[in-house]
């Protein structure tokens, strides 16, 4: 009888049960440990080794599969932030005209945006009935400034 070991069919049936407990479990990174199980097990039909050298290869390439998972789900993480803001709506007013309802003093004042009277900030003092363009909007005050002139 040699040493115990493992077919490279129980580290095929292992991945692929791994891989299933990643759907309830979402932690992302049960498919990665799925991918270590099954890399072992191609390794296992290539390679006839001791029960030692697949426990020892399989958690290498848990390392090297949990790293790699890293560096996709970052980028994929990278490229969400670039996406459009969801329920962001307040983002849809920058860029729009407005007019002063009120004169501006110290660089606080109101805006009519529509049929609504917003608080509005602006790094000069404007008189009231002046066009603005809203440039941010921080909570519930739209910053402006003075809409430039088309000739």
């Amino acid at each position: 009888m040699g040493p115990p070991t493992l077919t490279p069919w129980a580290w095929a049936v292992a991945a692929v049960v791994i891989a299933f407990l990643e759907l309830p479990v979402p932690g992302s990174y049960l498919i990665w440990i799925a991918c270590a199980a099954a890399l072992t097990a191609l390794a296992g039909f290539v390679i006839g080794w001791s029960l030692s050298a697949q426990l020892t290869f399989f958690v290498v390439a848990c390392i090297g599969t949990c790293v790699a998972g890293y560096f996709v789900y970052r980028h994929l993480d990278r490229r969400g932030k670039e996406a459009e803001p969801v329920n962001r709506r307040d983002l849809d007013l920058v860029g729009v005209a407005a007019t002063a309802t009120e004169a501006f003093a110290n660089g606080q004042g109101r805006v009519r945006l529509g049929d609504t009277v917003w608080l509005a900030e602006c790094g000069e003092d404007l008189a009231a009935g002046t066009p603005v363009t809203v440039t941010a909007v921080r909570g519930t005050t739209l910053v402006v400034a003075r809409k430039a002139r088309t000739p």
